[in-house]
């Protein structure tokens, strides 16, 4: 993997996943900073704040689905989480706290490392001047440079992956698109857990929809993925 460089900051009650963890991120080039709980993370968090933190969810104190949240109320920052295997409900709910990614244990080091590398780009990737300064569908609009979405004039609360999932459906309307589609041009990877997109979109029809059981917006394509469809819930 080619270097990056960048600061990571693990918080891991295991000091041996800690130690697994920190020898193959320095290997790829990047500065590893380590913590044993949550409080730890965070406190180490505000004094030199990272360009990735890789968080466990399962930890004794405060949880690393409680970090999580705590470092969304301050921070964009890209957080991978690892959870054990089985922990769906945990894993759904990382995402729907603002997680970027997720590893499942046991893991492939390497493969955690190409996840926080995926991230770390993802992360530095200038966005690019938007076309339209609006993205508009009846009483959806979005409003790109301020990145703020109303609907019927009421401002709507959401992420950052959110606003960027929904911009690309208002800028591509009517296409049909898979997840693997979307993890590349939402998410900016070439690999991961489609779960994720299931998620996003899920908590995106919760926030959009009239009726998100029925979605008329967020269409599902059964075999391919979602289609945006405009003009149907104005």
């Amino acid at each position: 993997m080619n270097d990056l460089g960048g600061h990571v900051l693990v918080v891991d009650d295991d000091e041996t996943v800690r130690d697994v963890v920190r020898r193959y991120l320095e290997a790829s080039g990047l500065t590893v900073e380590m913590a044993g709980d949550g409080t730890e993370g965070l406190r180490r968090f505000a004094e030199r704040p990272a360009d990735v933190v890789v968080l466990d969810v399962m930890m004794p104190g405060l949880s690393g689905l409680e970090v999580c949240r705590r470092l969304r109320q301050v921070s964009e920052v890209p957080v991978v989480m690892l959870t054990a295997l089985g922990e769906e409900e945990n894993r759904i709910a990382g995402l729907q706290l603002g997680a970027d990614d997720y590893v499942t244990k046991p893991f492939s080091p390497r493969e955690l490392a190409l996840r926080v590398a995926s991230v770390l780009r993802r992360a530095r990737t200038p966005i690019p001047e938007p076309a339209a300064e609006e993205l508009a569908d009846g009483n959806l609009r979005l409003r790109l440079g301020a990145r703020t979405a109303t609907l019927d004039g009421a401002e709507l609360a959401l992420t950052a992956r959110e606003f960027d999932l929904l911009a690309f459906f208002l800028g591509h309307p009517g296409t049909a698109f898979s997840r693997t589609d979307l993890l590349e041009k939402v998410w900016g990877w070439d690999f991961g857990d489609q779960s994720t997109v299931t998620v996003h979109v899920r908590r995106l029809r919760e926030k959009i929809e009239k009726e998100p059981a029925k979605p008329v917006r967020v269409a599902t394509v059964w075999g391919v993925g979602y289609r945006y469809d405009p003009g149907l819930s104005a």
